[in-house]
């Protein structure tokens, strides 16, 4: 693994429920649009974008069968 890798410890939402930030473990606080480009330069671990139906990108945990470590399911902040 990465020694450079942050890892997701918390996600702000909008109030559609919608994650609009997400809180690394590093303390720093990023915006979905850059935690999409750090997930796809690998800065940030266990996270991958992929390209929905409505053909926007979007940003998910990799697959491990832990609900508890799913974006929507982290600790608001």
């Amino acid at each position: 693994m990465d020694q450079g890798q942050q890892e997701v410890v918390g996600v702000r939402k909008n109030g559609d429920g919608d994650i609009i930030e997400l809180k690394l473990d590093n303390g720093s606080v990023v915006d979905y649009k850059t935690a999409q480009q750090m997930a796809k330069n690998k800065e940030i671990k266990n996270l991958n974008v992929f390209r929905g139906r409505d053909g926007d990108e979007h940003l998910r945990s990799n697959a491990d069968g832990d609900p508890s470590n799913n974006l929507d399911n982290l600790p608001t902040f």
